[in-house]
Formats: structure tokens, C-alpha cells, sequence
């Protein structure tokens, strides 16, 4: 990584001179723009997140959120604000739209702003930014997903105990061949999310093959229809499905009303991550829900630490089921 000594060296003056140029403080003309030709050719980018940590701090916090348009990081971006305006900190948030690159830009963005510490709630596995920044020594806490290589807290929720009960639900109602709609393999979520499914229905004796796994890069309505769609199409097609994701399940709901299909009497349709809608649906919809609220809150408290120069640890707040109609249930128990 390119510091401010190279760039010193590249432009034959010293680290004062270079450090007086960037503060805009440089009288002479020459030795600016020759400083700045350095500065372009090396890619520098000064960091201010720790210039402003050894003076004083900014009262802002960043966010990264992964995709506003999706209602379970819209509410989760929402609890944080709340969380961060209680304890007298301003949130700049950006939206990396499940893109790395413009994650990136963000990230820089952010860091240019001289926020006091940074949330990122990853789009895909990471990104280049998200590795500088941790490199920086910038207070760093990811947000609901994990990112490999990236050592900082993780504030998530854990779907252990509601993907269990979600089998045994599912079990008791008879329903034998599951599907799962999915992130693709390689995200951590998403990995994780299939396999607790996987262990948890095969203590009921049922199996969850890879034929009827379906994964999509696109993690929108027009993704969890086109899954759908070809688990419909499998010779034995699933009697439920658990779409890992509030919108790809909207999707899967719209392939089957347009195969003139009926939920639950011919397929069972669950959905991890709630939002208040789904009880008014038709039927209304059995979901794993998030303590999205509670994971805003401790997210902000867990950055708060690193800011302070402490290293807290991860925080897993459990998920639960919520059982409603969409599975053949007889009453709604929410």
C-alpha cells in the first residue's frame, strides 16, 4: 500500500513538505503540482479516518448497507439510525446495491469523510475497500453477514434454533421433499442457511438434495421466480419451499399464482426475514424472523467499542419462527 513517504520519495521533497501540500499550505506553485503528479501516479489516498482518530472525532459513523431496496436492510438501516442518533452520533449511510464495486466507492467515500468507524453489511464476499479499510486500522464492524479474511466483529442473527424448528414444523405437517431458494455457494449466509436446513430436516428423516437446491446471484423477485420456476419443473417437484430471502420469495409466490398454483394446498412457501406485511397476505406467510431492531442497537454499541480502542466480540441474537398458514397450518400463531 502506497504511503506518504513513497510519494515523498517520488516527488524529491520531504514527508513535511508532501504532508503541507495535502493541508493545502504549500506556497510555492512547482513543488505543489509536483507533489500532486506523486500523489496521482501512485494512487495515494491519504487516510483521513486515522489522521482525524489522532485529533479529534467526528461524531458521524458510517453505513454500508447491502440493499435498501430489500425491507429487512431498509428497517435494519432505519434501527440503526435510531440506535447511533440516541448516543449523539450522525449516520451517513451508503447503499452498495449487492455490488462490490460500488460498495467500494462508498467505502472511500466514507473514509474520506472522516467517520469515526464504519458498519458494512457486505455485498458478496467482500471487496478491496473493505480490506483497506480494516488495513487502516478504521473501527470496523460487519453488519448481519460475515466476510471471509476480514478480521472485525460480526453482529448477526443466528438461524440455528428457528431453521431447527422450521424442520420439525414442516416434518409435522407432512411434507417430505423440501427446497430450499438460496444465495449461490461461496456466501457465507447463504452456506450457512442451506446446511442448518439440511442437518435440521435430515434428524426427521428427510432429505434435502442438491436437485433441489436452487441458488441465484440475483437476490430479487426476479431471481426467486426463476428458481422457482425450474425447482416446478423438477420430475418430483418440491411439496415446500424456504426462500432464504424476503424478495426472492415474493418472486417464488408470483411463478406459482402464474402456474395456477395454490399456497399451501399444492406447495408450502416459507420466507427468512419477516416483514409486517407478510400477515396479510393470502395466506399469510410462515417466516424466520430477524430481531432486526435488536441487531441495529447492538451494532452500533459493538462499533462504539472498537471506536474506543476495545475489541469486542461478535454478537449472534437468535432468529425465531413464525408460524402462520402458509405451510397447511391450521391457525395462525403469531
Amino acid at each position: 500500500m502506497t504511503n506518504i513517504k513513497d510519494v515523498a520519495e517520488r516527488a524529491g521533497v520531504s514527508v513535511a513538505t508532501v504532508s503541507r501540500v495535502l493541508n493545502g499550505r504549500s506556497p510555492v506553485a512547482e513543488t505543489r503540482e509536483r507533489v500532486l503528479a506523486a500523489v496521482r501516479e501512485l494512487g495515494y489516498r491519504p487516510n483521513n479516518v486515522a489522521r482525524a482518530l489522532r485529533t479529534a472525532r467526528t461524531g458521524a459513523l458510517g453505513l454500508i448497507i447491502s440493499d435498501l431496496t430489500n425491507p429487512f436492510f431498509t428497517e435494519l438501516a432505519d434501527a440503526v439510525e435510531d440506535a447511533a442518533r440516541s448516543l449523539g452520533y450522525s449516520l451517513v449511510i451508503g447503499n452498495a446495491g449487492e455490488r462490490p464495486d460500488q460498495q467500494d466507492d462508498y467505502i472511500r467515500t466514507l473514509l474520506d469523510r472522516r467517520i469515526d468507524g464504519l458498519l458494512v453489511s457486505s455485498a458478496g464476499t467482500g471487496s478491496a475497500m473493505l480490506s483497506e479499510a480494516v488495513a487502516s486500522g478504521t473501527p470496523l464492524v460487519l453488519l448481519d453477514r460475515t466476510v471471509p479474511g476480514i478480521d472485525a466483529p460480526c453482529v448477526r442473527a443466528d438461524g440455528h434454533g428457528a431453521l431447527t424448528d422450521l424442520a420439525a414444523h414442516l416434518a409435522a405437517l407432512g411434507r417430505r421433499r423440501p427446497a430450499i431458494i438460496v444465495a449461490p455457494g461461496g456466501t457465507p449466509t447463504g452456506d450457512e442457511r442451506l446446511e442448518l436446513f439440511r442437518t435440521a430436516l435430515a434428524a426427521h428423516g428427510i432429505a434435502l438434495p442438491d436437485e433441489r437446491v436452487g441458488a441465484t446471484l440475483d437476490l430479487q423477485h426476479t431471481g426467486g421466480r426463476r428458481v422457482m420456476s425450474d425447482l416446478l419443473d423438477l420430475p418430483e417437484p418440491p411439496d415446500a419451499v424456504l426462500a432464504t430471502d424476503n424478495l426472492m420469495a415474493l418472486g417464488a409466490m408470483d411463478e406459482l399464482r402464474a402456474r395456477g398454483l395454490r399456497v399451501p394446498d399444492d406447495v408450502a412457501l416459507v420466507v427468512y426475514d419477516d416483514v409486517p406485511w407478510f400477515r396479510h397476505t393470502d395466506p399469510p406467510l410462515t417466516a424466520i424472523a430477524q430481531p432486526t431492531r435488536d441487531l441495529g442497537r447492538a451494532a452500533v454499541h459493538t462499533l462504539l467499542e472498537c471506536v474506543e480502542g476495545r475489541r469486542p466480540d461478535s454478537v449472534l441474537l437468535p432468529a425465531r419462527l413464525v408460524p402462520r398458514r402458509s405451510c397447511g397450518e391450521s391457525r395462525a400463531a403469531d
